[in-house]
């Protein structure tokens, strides 16, 4: 079965991935884990953040860490050793994910890797049964999402989105803060995300490192030469991302929308570009994002070049007890105006802190980001066994990265407002807008049509 597997998807490849899973039968029917079982594990990307989080599943007992994959082989290494490292047992190194989809003793898989690779890689371990832990954002593109959402529906699969922020407990109890109405009518929530870099310029092109497949890194994206740009800083690139907002921007959406409890927004308006380098980057350094909700406005205020605006330390968001400086070089503050008072909401650890309407502390709560994180990944080793939807469930993520994507396309027509119908997932009477909701695809990693 697992030969015949192998031989069909390495066919399917040759011919385009689209026909893959129009089989009934390729998934194997979704069972629970036996808790006496080790729910088995791996990890497609040993990136930075890979090696981080893979050290999280490798500590937990009732994990095995199977098989790390990464194109890279240095990279590959790297990560079979910090799991050797961890658990004394060395993980099986592989190139190919598919390898890892066609071990039927796999449970789930962890995925790291660049935003252009999240879709096909969630929707095809969906068809070959395999539950799946994917980084944000959940996808390169809106009708991407889409289509991976009904991967997991249709195999009946458990796809967690890396946005760990759901699984806190200060979100949890923030959202029930603001359904008891102690902030009142909410009518303004203000999201910072506010950062400094240094000024991007393109290095020529150069052979890709020895034993790299750049063919496979590449993927749905076009296929260009290697260069150090695409491969390291791929984030500025539309190809393979969507930039600060999307990378990073989304953690504090997705808390804001966790906590207000809305979905889609009417319309959005992004203003700004970039503005301060004029480098070769190709996705804005600065953005004023508007979205309109009825009776509620949210407004996303971005920059990547303001030196003075900080990320909440680490020090404090690994402490139980201390508080971020909120005002006013905090670049991840989320900002809840009600009209009874105000929350000030950190992501990763910052907790929150209420204020009544003479601006009286009278309420706080919070929780470290590493206890964050292990219950985000606890979260979803326990609906592998359950088969529950897990709390950053890919329906849910999905709609926070869209708005990321939303933010996105108002910049590419110009900075123009535009009006979204959720129900059809296209923009209203805006064919030049909706030209953006999909890529063009590369043979063969082609997002199919038909999950």
């Amino acid at each position: 079965m697992k030969t015949n597997r192998r031989r069909f998807l390495e066919r399917t490849v040759q011919g385009g991935i689209g026909a893959t899973v129009a089989m009934s039968g390729l998934a194997p029917a979704a069972k629970p884990v036996a808790a006496s079982d080790k729910v088995v594990i791996g990890i497609i990307g040993m990136g930075g953040r890979g090696t981080e989080v893979c050290k999280i599943y490798a500590r937990r007992p009732d994990v095995e860490v199977a098989y790390v994959c990464d194109v890279h082989p240095g990279r590959c290494e790297r990560g079979a050793q910090t799991v050797e490292k961890v658990t004394g047992k060395r993980p099986k190194m592989v190139s190919d994910f598919r390898t890892i989809l066609d071990d039927h003793s796999v449970d789930g898989i962890y995925t790291p890797t660049p935003h252009h690779w999240h879709g096909l890689i969630t929707i095809l371990a969906c068809q070959a049964g395999k539950d799946v832990y994917v980084e944000k954002p959940a996808c390169h593109n809106i009708w991407e999402g889409q289509k991976m959402v009904e991967a997991a529906r249709k195999y009946n699969r458990v796809v967690q989105l890396g946005t760990q922020n759901r699984s806190s407990s200060y979100g949890k109890s923030a959202r029930e803060l603001i359904k008891s109405g102690q902030l009142g009518d909410l009518h303004l929530v203000r999201v910072f995300n506010m950062f400094d870099r240094s000024r991007f310029v393109k290095p020529p092109d150069a052979p890709p490192p020895e034993g790299m497949n750049w063919d496979m890194w590449l993927g749905p994206a076009p296929q260009r030469p290697y260069n150090d740009a695409w491969f390291k800083d791929w984030v500025y690139f539309w190809d393979f991302s969507g930039g600060l907002v999307e990378d990073d921007a989304i953690h504090q959406l997705d808390l804001a929308r966790m906590v207000f409890d809305r979905g889609y927004p009417k319309s959005v308006h992004h203003a700004g570009g970039n503005l301060s380098f004029h480098d070769d980057a190709e996705v804005p350094d600065q953005s004023m994002v508007t979205y309109e909700y009825d009776g509620m406005t949210l407004l996303l205020e971005q920059s990547w070049w303001a030196p003075y605006m900080k990320k909440t330390p680490e020090f404090i968001r690994e402490n139980e007890s201390l508080y971020p400086d909120w005002f006013p070089f905090n670049g991840t503050l989320v900002q809840l105006c009600g009209t009874k008072g105000m929350m000030l909401l950190g992501r990763h650890g910052g907790g929150w802190q209420l204020f009544d309407k003479d601006g009286q502390k009278i309420a706080q709560d919070k929780q470290t980001h590493i206890k964050m994180q292990e219950a985000h990944v606890e979260n979803y080793v326990e609906c592998i066994r359950s088969r529950k939807r897990p709390n950053a469930d890919i329906e849910i993520g999905f709609v926070s990265s869209a708005i990321c994507h939303l933010a996105n396309i108002s910049y590419r027509v110009g900075n123009r407002k535009l009006e979204f119908d959720a129900s059809t997932g296209t923009f209203i009477n805006d064919p030049e807008a909706n030209r953006y909701l999909k890529r063009v695809y590369r043979d063969p990693w082609v997002v199919p049509e038909k999950v």
